[in-house]
């Protein structure tokens, strides 16, 4: 994203540095709002029920990701004791990538309408790019958040879905293994191995089946 800013094209910079805060405030938000519906107000209290990007961005994570492309916002706290439900720590994992589905499901069908009900704006070619890069950002992150390695909501829901003896295992093996696993794709990702490009690439194979209008 740097790059951007080396090449001259701040408005394109500016665009992007938007859907990220969007996409990553949304998706905190997934989290601290199923994890109060599941009884743990634990976020609430913290101010993490909130669409306010202030209390969900980190700065580190926001220039990590504007320096080599890869970052974080700050996690939503979560107190399983609270929960009302078996299934809640799956749901309340689920509900950031979920939330990151519905932006991008919206994003895409808002600029589709726009462009065919005539909305002023929507004809630039700012609008197709800020709406796109918004779409596609979001099932970029749905997307790797759902691989089920280190601290990654995928881990989370990872063991609802194997057998009893097996998803004991899996626990275990990603609590000693899991963080190093993610940080070697990282590492593999900066160095130049197409890991993100391939995300990239199955989020953009996947923007026209979420377009319903």
């Amino acid at each position: 994203m740097i790059q951007l800013l080396y090449q001259g094209q701040i408005a394109l910079f500016v665009l992007i540095m938007i859907a990220l805060v969007i996409s990553l405030t949304f998706h905190e938000w997934g989290h601290a709002a199923s994890a109060r519906y599941y009884g743990d107000n634990t976020a609430q209290a913290m101010g993490r029920l909130s669409l306010n990007p202030m209390v969900h961005i980190d700065p580190m994570g926001l220039l990590m990701l504007v320096v080599v492309g890869i970052g974080f916002a700050k996690p939503v706290p979560t107190n399983p004791r609270n929960f009302n439900s078996r299934w809640a720590q799956m749901v309340v994992a689920a509900a950031g990538p979920g939330m990151n589905l519905v932006v991008a499901v919206i994003a895409a069908n808002v600029y589709v309408l726009g462009r065919k009900w005539g909305w002023s704006g929507f004809e630039s070619e700012g609008a197709q790019f800020f709406f796109t890069y918004l779409a596609l950002i979001n099932l970029l992150l749905m997307l790797f958040n759902l691989i089920p390695l280190g601290p990654l909501d995928g881990h989370y829901i990872m063991p609802y879905l194997l057998p009893a003896k097996l998803s004991v295992r899996y626990q275990i093996l990603n609590q000693r293994y899991g963080t190093y696993f993610l940080l070697g794709l990282v590492v593999l990702a900066i160095v130049g191995v197409p890991i993100f490009k391939a995300l990239w690439s199955l989020g953009q194979w996947m923007l026209p089946f979420i377009v319903f209008v």
